[in-house]
């Protein structure tokens, strides 16, 4: 992911991404083809899961203790277990679609793999969030980038004071316009940068972002934000690397907006890319939204603001050991007197972060 300024960027796999120096300092991008030497930026040697399916390299992280290992701290010994905790964001709803925000601990089951598993930590309370926003800048988006840059704006504006923002924008590819900030004007100068042309690289701007998020973010809930008009045509990685992607980061929930009207879009490419959107959203635990008209966008912007800011957090502690990695499936219910076919929105699952040895 490139940065509009004349920093230098990248090869990570297949993915340009770019390291972040200063903010932007022009509206046009300086691309360069040299490698660049980005101080205090690591980065994974491959953003996504090769051809034969092993599995990407993870970010850097502590290693863990050995299953029930002993070691001895600060004079004493100590019996390390390989449990975890596992956090998950979550919204409720009725039977009529209307948002539940009265619930208690006791009200939620958690499921892993059709387990039930114990909640540990409980919080009902609007927590700070990074958040990135995604704007495609591909040339059929000219018409419509006033409107979006108006809902992108009151999003920021309708959230918590505590989060940050990111702005990004992804044609052929994708380039960092401001930095994490809670800024307006920040993020107003940052999407006067952006040029409407190119292709639509999706999924690369997702991983790349993601990838962003993990290593840069400092809230521990994280969103991301997606506002296209079209299908992928761009992208080196594909849908089903992406969401591998998010889910081995235990990354952000993703929020997309797609604009998927006009004469611009056949009917062919809208439905598949709104079957796209709804499993980016799905799998992650965010939203898919599919508004008619311009006017619509900002009023769903202020939606997402919401919703983030409504959720419960929820910690669990697995069941399951760390070291036995694979994918593992999440299932939310909730249940109260008073209320009648609750539904429970969070992400689908996840890949445990298994330390590697050194």
């Amino acid at each position: 992911m490139h940065v509009r300024s004349t920093c230098k960027t990248w090869m990570i796999g297949s993915i340009l991404l770019a390291g972040l120096l200063t903010g932007p300092q022009s509206a046009v991008a300086q691309n360069s083809t040299q490698p660049a030497q980005v101080p205090d930026l690591t980065h994974d040697a491959d953003p996504v899961p090769t051809p034969d399916g092993a599995s990407p390299a993870a970010p850097a992280q502590k290693q863990e203790p050995q299953d029930n290992a002993i070691s001895k701290e600060n004079g004493k010994y100590v019996l390390h277990t390989d449990a975890f905790e596992v956090r998950l964001n979550a919204s409720v709803f009725d039977g009529s679609g209307k948002a539940v925000d009265t619930l208690g601990a006791s009200s939620f089951h958690v499921y892993e793999d059709g387990v039930p598993q114990q909640i540990v930590g409980f919080k009902h309370e609007d927590v700070p969030v990074s958040i990135g926003i995604l704007i495609d800048s591909s040339g059929s988006m000219y018409d419509k980038r006033a409107a979006v840059d108006t809902a992108s704006l009151n999003l920021v504006r309708l959230s918590n004071s505590q989060d940050e923002a990111f702005l990004v924008d992804f044609s052929s590819e994708a380039y960092i316009d401001q930095d994490f900030t809670n800024s307006i004007p920040k993020l107003q100068q940052g999407l006067s940068f952006i040029r409407s042309s190119g292709g639509t690289a999706l999924y690369d701007a997702v991983i790349a972002s993601a990838d962003y998020l993990s290593k840069n973010a400092h809230r521990p809930k994280q969103v991301l934000l997606i506002v296209t008009d079209g299908d992928d045509n761009a992208s080196s990685a594909t849908l089903e690397q992406a969401i591998r992607r998010v889910q081995e980061l235990d990354g952000p929930a993703i929020y997309c907006i797609g604009l998927l009207f006009g004469d611009d879009t056949s009917r062919s490419e809208a439905k598949h890319s709104r079957e796209v959107l709804s499993e980016l959203a799905a799998q992650t635990g965010g939203v898919a939204y599919f508004p008619k008209a311009l006017k619509d966008v900002d009023e769903i912007a202020q939606e997402v603001a919401a919703d983030v800011r409504t959720q419960y957090t929820i910690e669990y502690r697995s069941t399951k050991p760390i070291s036995q990695g694979g994918y593992r499936q999440i299932h939310v219910e909730a249940k109260e007197k008073g209320f009648h076919a609750l539904t429970v929105r969070t992400r689908a699952g996840y890949f445990p972060k298994v330390a590697k040895p050194q």
